[in-house]
């Protein structure tokens, strides 16, 4: 098995300088946290651990992201505006005090806090204009209320006062959205199959379902649950939040399968009916990945146990980690060693819940596919984001700071 360390300083050497990286993206990819200067940024002041060469390089990668996304739009964590401003809030818990942009972290953490406000009021018009309750955009971690949510607590953790209005309006609003069912037992988060626009494949309803409520960290109800969950045991509560916590959690139990595990979604149709385990437990779509699947889920069940001091979920999310550990990596319903849609991100979850087994067989899946599938860069499908959680794995990171965050895991 390849060293995971050396992975980690071949990566952090291929990306060290920002106009490298650049050249191998189009424009658009060079400024998302997705695939380009953010998620190299974030890398570099991980692993940095006082380096001033590497923070000086991570410096240089802001910039650099900065000027690309200047004038763009508004997209979420992981695209324009709100990647770099992620990236420069969960990186800087890395930074000692003297070396954070403390001007532009306000800044960054003002437009997130309006952006946020922005996506709340939306959600409310549409239910006040009687329109479809949601759309995923609205509510999810890679362009809504959750990644932003979490990016505004990880401001107020940092003591940045312009985070608790953007922050108290995600919380108040994914609350709502949790505690109100619509007339025909459909969960707040559903959303009709036209407006799922997904491109992911595997992960879409079949044409003519009606609509889906999704199960995973990126796009279904863990990642909201996580947000909340994380939240409340930071302090950070409004009314109703320990009963959508409750709510949630409950929900992600009553359509578990055997192992357990869960489908990607449940459909509007499944929703009319009592689950079909049998009938669930044959849905693709990456099930064993962060996005969608296991690991994403039992994150997002062990914050809710410890937010509500309920055992029985922590338990059942350490179950679930156990069924993924038993089963051979090369059978894993994932793409790649990638943090999003692959290994890492099964390492990234066993590493911050602590299950060695798991993270052992993932940390050699990571690095065993470290080269042959992942691109260059890329912090949910290339190897920055690998990198990373193979250099937490390796503990050379601080255990404190939480880039993480981004996955909603800490």
């Amino acid at each position: 098995m390849p060293d995971p360390l050396q992975l980690v300083e071949q990566t952090v050497a291929a990306v060290l300088d920002p106009d490298q990286v650049t050249a191998r993206l189009t424009p658009g990819a060079a400024a998302t946290l997705a695939d380009g200067l953010p998620g190299t940024a974030l890398l570099l002041t991980v692993v940095a651990d006082g380096d001033t060469a590497l923070i000086d390089a991570a410096d240089r990668h802001w910039n650099a992201a900065a000027r690309l996304v200047t004038g763009t739009e508004p997209d979420g964590i992981y695209a324009g505006p709100g990647a770099v401003a992620a990236s420069l809030i969960h990186g800087s818990a890395h930074l000692p005090p003297d070396r954070r942009w403390h001007d532009a972290l306000g800044r960054a953490t003002a437009w997130l806090s309006v952006r946020a406000q922005g996506l709340a009021e939306h959600q409310a018009s549409r239910l006040l204009a009687g329109r479809p309750r949601t759309l995923w955009g609205i509510y999810d971690t890679i362009k809504g209320l959750t990644g932003i949510g979490r990016t505004l607590l990880a401001a107020a953790q940092l003591g940045i006062p312009e985070a608790e209005p953007g922050l108290t309006a995600a919380l108040i609003t994914l609350t709502s959205l949790i505690n109100t069912a619509d007339d025909a037992g459909r969960p707040g988060w559903w959303v009709r199959a036209q407006d799922h626009k997904l491109s992911v494949p595997g992960t879409l309803p079949p044409s003519g379902t009606a609509g889906t409520a999704g199960t995973g960290a990126a796009h279904g109800i863990a990642g909201p649950l996580s947000l909340l969950a994380l939240a409340h045991l930071a302090g950070k509560s409004v009314p109703g939040q320990e009963d959508a916590v409750a709510t949630a959690a409950q929900w992600l139990l009553t359509w578990a399968v055997p192992g357990p595990s869960w489908p990607p979604y449940v459909s509007g149709d499944d929703l009319a009916h009592p689950p079909d385990t049998e009938r669930l437990a044959a849905v693709p779509g990456r099930r064993d990945a962060w996005c969608y699947g296991t690991p994403g889920i039992a994150s997002a069940l062990h914050h809710s146990g410890r937010a509500l001091a309920d055992p029985a979920l922590t338990a059942l999310a350490r179950r679930s980690l156990d069924a993924l550990a038993h089963r051979p990596s090369a059978i894993w319903d994932i793409t790649g060693p990638g943090l999003c849609h692959g290994s890492a991100g099964v390492l990234a979850v066993a590493t911050r819940l602590d299950h060695r087994p798991l993270a052992d067989t993932a940390a050699r899946h990571t690095t065993d596919t470290f080269h042959a599938v992942a691109p260059a860069t890329g912090f949910l499908t290339g190897r920055v984001g690998a990198a990373l959680a193979l250099a937490t794995h390796c503990r050379t990171t601080d255990p404190d700071a939480s880039w993480d965050g981004l996955l909603m895991l800490a």
